[in-house]
């Protein structure tokens, strides 16, 4: 059994518990101020699971919602006794929260996916049947991004090409957190101990035989997203970071290319005054170069900041989460 990073709120009882009964699949939701939603997602998330003909348990991880989710959730457990729920005593992150069900899911296989019907259910039958085909690790990737904007379309065409250059991580175009993970690939990522969880990297990282299924994004059924531009750049720094060393050496290639080309022009100076005498120097020229050279390497300080930021947060080693409450998993 994989080592539990999480902890209960009074740091003595690990999150785990024994079950009598192995689930064949396992959903993973994490939800944040989601209660609007909670009805309409599992009301078309049962039938899709009784549908396949395998035993299930659904984990809902509520990440510290501050409305009626946890309650909403708690009350949906009359109707299926499977689902499982887990409160978090604060907000930790949509990432956190699908690493805690990684943690609990009992299941030959894991469904991770959003809770705001973005994800259909109706495409888990897909990806069930791709992961019966031998596949450990099932990606459903959007077939467009027709939901997004021009802006946000470009920039996640441009990471996803990034990544996959510099990260040199198969990570497919389009791949997102809906996906199914086979039991070889939960325990290898529960395996991983680092706190900067950028999942989807790491999903594709621990490797597997490793396919896709298309799927059309649906509209947003309640609320608004998260996710602001900002917090989006933000992210998508974490994941470069997270797998690749690229940022930090493109300044000392960009040193080297600065020394390079001081040298070249102080030998220009050199051979201009011994062929034209000594000129008057040009004020412009010399603030141009100062400021350049000052914002070089406050830029390369900002990044090297970054990187001693998330090894500061490797070596406090404090856990990932606690839990408040858990409702199911006696």
């Amino acid at each position: 059994m994989p080592a539990v990073i999480g902890h209960d709120a009074k740091g003595k009882a690990p999150l785990l518990a024994p079950f009598s009964l192995m689930p064949e699949i396992s959903v993973i939701l994490p939800f944040h101020n989601e209660s609007a939603g909670v009805h309409r997602l599992l009301h078309r998330l049962y039938p899709v699971l009784g549908q396949l003909g395998l035993s299930y348990e659904i984990i809902c991880v509520d990440d510290g919602s501050t409305d009626n989710t946890f309650a909403s959730l708690v009350h949906e457990r009359q109707f299926d006794q499977r689902l499982k729920i887990v409160r978090f005593a604060r907000n930790f992150g949509k990432e956190t929260a699908l690493t805690c069900g990684l943690h609990l899911a009992k299941g030959d296989a894991a469904i991770t996916m959003d809770s705001d019907l973005q994800h259909p259910p109706e495409v888990i039958p897909e990806l069930v049947k791709k992961w019966r085909e031998g596949f450990e690790i099932v990606y459903a990737a959007r077939a467009n991004r027709e939901t997004d904007g021009r802006l946000r379309r470009i920039l996640s065409r441009a990471f996803y090409a990034v990544f996959r250059t510099i990260a040199d991580v198969p990570m497919p175009e389009g791949a997102g957190d809906f996906c199914l993970i086979g039991r070889k690939a939960v325990d290898a990522i529960n395996a991983l101990p680092e706190r900067n969880r950028f999942m989807k990297g790491l999903t594709a990282w621990v490797g597997f035989k490793q396919g896709t299924v298309p799927f059309e994004v649906a509209s947003r059924e309640n609320g608004h997203t998260h996710w602001s531009f900002f917090r989006l750049i933000r992210f998508a720094f974490d994941g470069l970071s997270a797998f690749s060393t690229l940022p930090l050496r493109i300044w000392t290639w960009c040193g080297a290319a600065v020394s390079f080309a001081a040298i070249a022009y102080a030998l220009y100076l050199i051979l201009d005054t011994l062929i034209y005498g000594v000129s008057v120097p040009g004020y412009a020229s010399l603030m141009v170069g100062i400021l350049f050279l000052g914002g070089l390497q406050l830029l390369s300080l900002g990044v090297i900041g970054e990187y001693m930021a998330r090894i500061f947060t490797e070596v406090k080693a404090r856990p990932l989460y606690f839990v408040s409450e858990r409702v199911g998993f006696e």
